[in-house]
């Protein structure tokens, strides 16, 4: 059987059309035209022996088979640039401030700062867990270089709006929450002390919905809110990102619940040109957020 080799020009072509959604628009980020693109696609089908695009209305859609391209597509120019990024940048020297909310703790920045590592060794690295409020004072003040930190209404001159995630009620993975109940008991919720964005949210939106609530559970972390929530004293309000096994965001109008909107995510700078080992950080951030399967 004949081995195929995938030209990595055509994979990042067509990985930043299905991105940006238009192949135009990725011909004009990646200063080729529409004509080259389209010939790179061609060749990738070829390549691949099956269609990896369909028509789908004006536009175009993936195949079965292109949904898994992509995947394989996104990880060997992972590879390919962070193996650039280690020969041409093995003299990139520094430190760089971090700031981070508590919810991408463990998996975002575990898969950030391993790849950061690898290709940058000689850059020290210093991160902040902290919650919103703190983490743009920070910013704003220097004392942060990035700071990936949900939109609040309040931004810093520097903001780059990544994406966003749906926010959800969290209830126990094996606790039955009782609620509602015959007695007429206030919701139990299980909040971060104030201020806190989504324990304002979660009040407006029921307080909106006539729906009476309580605290009955407050916690200065989030490992504080997993345990109450996985116990079964009440329910919280958070994404769907980085859940641990012992709790579940429920599903929509669970519990007679309203529904929540969505949640836009940001990463912000300090300057408006920052040195190159914050600007290579903040790239591989962007490039791995683009991969979570709950990016939106």
């Amino acid at each position: 059987m004949r081995r195929v080799t995938f030209d990595l020009d055509v994979l990042r072509s067509f990985v930043t059309g299905v991105e940006l959604g238009s192949f135009a628009r990725a011909a004009d980020r990646l200063g080729r035209s529409t004509s080259a693109i389209s010939a790179q696609l061609k060749k990738l089908e070829e390549q691949t022996g099956t269609p990896v695009l369909r028509k789908a209305g004006r536009g175009m859609a993936l195949t079965e088979a292109g949904e898994t391209m992509l995947a394989y597509a996104r990880r060997l120019l992972e590879l390919n640039d962070e193996a650039a990024s280690a020969l041409r940048g093995t003299e990139l020297e520094g430190r760089v401030r971090l700031g981070l909310q508590e919810d991408f703790g463990e998996s975002l920045l575990t898969d950030v700062l391993g790849r950061f590592a690898r290709a940058h060794p000689r850059v020290r690295v210093e991160v902040r867990i902290a919650r919103n409020v703190e983490l743009l004072d920070r910013v704003s003040s220097g004392q942060l270089d990035l700071a990936l930190a949900w939109d609040a209404g309040v931004t810093t001159p520097h903001a780059q709006l990544m994406g966003s995630l749906p926010m959800r009620w969290i209830g126990s993975a094996a606790t039955e929450t009782l609620w509602p109940r015959d007695d007429g008991e206030p919701l139990p919720l299980v909040m971060l002390e104030a201020p806190c964005l989504m324990r304002t949210a979660a009040i407006t939106t029921l307080d909106r919905a006539n729906i009476p609530w309580r605290i009955a559970f407050t916690s200065a972390s989030l490992a504080g809110i997993w345990a109450a929530v996985a116990a079964g004293l009440g329910v919280s309000l958070r994404t769907p990102f980085g859940l641990p096994p012992t709790v579940r965001a429920l599903a929509p109008h669970e519990m007679s619940l309203p529904t929540l909107g969505e949640l836009a995510l940001c990463l912000h700078r300090a300057e408006a040109e920052p040195s190159p080992a914050v600007a290579r950080l903040a790239t591989i951030l962007a490039q791995q957020w683009q991969e979570l399967p709950l990016a939106a």
